[in-house]
């Protein structure tokens, strides 16, 4: 029992019989995912430090839909990046230059307002230097999606892949806590012409060594090298019936988050006027402790009833959660303590549905190129014309005057995002392919019977 409290991730790898290689390989992913996410909580177009960053430079709504946006319109790099890896299987060399490098440019960030002069007028050309830097780091993570993610399928066996998923998120949530809790107290005490120096070198740093990492993980390829064009490559995926309407259902998906998501930080900081450790604790910390709680717990339901059943349950909490923002008012930090406390309980599960389904629904010699075509997908047609929208609709309800009394422009975004999400559930949800034999409500019933016998 020691042992296993020690090792959580031993037993896992005890059943499925894994050789101390490819245990170390396995252990030297989860290290680098961890610092990822580490590196995550700073660096990022949605985190609480680029929010500080870009407003105190004189961002509005539109800029957060493109600094979004093109972070999304790089993963259109992932279908050729996806080509080159299945054709020379050179993932760890890829992720140790490319990805390497589009990390340490996170450490300029800081920098952009004493480097780059502000010129005043109609061009921002210190925003837009952060857009250009986001720009080089997505193309860098677009190559890196497409590395890492088929590798890990590659050397995980697929009966404990969803659990060490969840086992792993846990595990990085419990670091966010910890870490979230110490870049709140730099944000809100840092002086403030060294902060963003000083939050993005350490977001850099992190974001370097989940790079070195996987210079510690063995390279293992479950097929053969395979040429293939872009043409093939879109024919094989959209000739994959059940990939097919995943990929149009989690689209769609992400074009109803973003549209209204993306700007709930922005909202909380400018509008309600929380403060740094608050958006951490409410918001970051929050989530992280919901997730650290219910993700084993999804990742055991993923097992037992399959993906299709636990995202039904998973993704209509989602779908509603926002609605909590139609009551918020100014200096209040209910609202975003329980889109993120409870919203993050159940789209921890619905992501991580998703991640298994990709996985279970392409084959193992072009896995690459299925997710890279997933991932370009939903990133331009869901998450940047979603984000887009949301801001275009936001300034130009600014600028006619448009919902400026309690009901304010942002709540309507909220109101929108939520409809167009339960729109998904009821039309687009049930077509997808069941894994299982089971339906939602086997699902509920399945926690319940846990949560009583515990109970007892």
């Amino acid at each position: 029992m020691k042992s296993k409290l020690l090792n959580p991730m031993g037993e896992l790898y005890a059943e499925a019989g894994l050789s101390g290689s490819l245990r170390r390989s396995m252990n030297a992913i989860l290290m680098g995912n961890l610092f990822g996410t580490v590196c995550g909580i700073i660096c990022g177009s949605g985190t609480t430090a680029m929010v500080g960053l870009a407003t105190s430079l004189g961002a509005n709504d539109l800029f957060f839909g493109i600094i979004t946006a093109i972070t999304q319109v790089a993963a259109l790099l992932q279908i050729p990046f996806s080509i080159l890896v299945n054709r020379t299987h050179q993932r760890k060399r890829y992720m140790l230059t490319f990805g390497l490098g589009s990390r340490v440019l996170w450490l300029l960030f800081g920098f952009v307002p004493l480097i780059i002069p502000d010129l005043g007028g109609v061009i921002n050309l210190r925003l837009w230097t952060l857009i250009f830097l986001t720009g080089l780091i997505s193309a860098g993570n677009a190559l890196i999606n497409v590395c890492w993610f088929p590798w890990f399928s590659d050397i995980s066996p697929i009966s404990i892949r969803s659990r060490w998923l969840s086992m792993r998120d846990a595990i990085n949530q419990t670091c966010s806590v910890v870490f979230g809790l110490v870049v709140a107290f730099l944000l809100d005490h840092l002086p403030e012409e060294s902060r963003y120096i000083i939050i993005f070198l350490i977001g850099g740093t992190c974001g370097v060594i989940d790079m070195v990492c996987f210079a510690f993980c063995e390279e293992k390829f479950n097929a053969a090298p395979r040429k293939q064009t872009i043409l093939g490559v879109f024919k094989d995926v959209f000739g994959n019936r059940r990939f097919r309407r995943f990929l149009i259902t989690w689209t769609v998906w992400a074009f109803a988050v973003n549209f209204g998501a993306v700007y709930m930080n922005p909202y909380n900081m400018n509008e309600i006027g929380l403060t740094y450790m608050q958006m951490m604790v409410f918001g970051t910390i929050a989530a992280a402790l919901s997730i650290i709680m219910m993700e084993p717990r999804w990742g055991k339901a993923i097992f037992r009833f399959g993906c299709k059943p636990v995202m039904r349950v998973c993704m209509f909490v989602e779908a509603v959660i926002p609605l909590v923002y139609l009551f918020s008012v100014k200096g209040s930090f209910v609202p975003m303590l329980l889109m993120n406390l409870l919203g993050a309980m159940f789209w921890c599960g619905n992501n991580l549905c998703a991640n298994n389904m990709q996985l279970n629904y392409s084959p193992d010699e072009t896995r690459a190129s299925y997710i890279a075509v997933f991932a370009c997908v939903t990133a331009l047609l869901g998450t940047t014309l979603g984000s887009l929208a949301g801001g275009a609709l936001l300034d130009y309800w600014k600028e006619i005057g448009l919902f400026t009394g309690y009901f304010d422009r942002y709540k309507m975004i909220f109101l929108c995002s939520s409809v167009m999400r339960l729109l998904v559930w009821i039309f687009l949800m049930p077509r997808l392919e069941n894994d299982s034999r089971f339906a939602a409500g086997d699902v509920l019933k399945g926690m319940v019977a846990v949560r009583s016998r515990r109970d007892k």
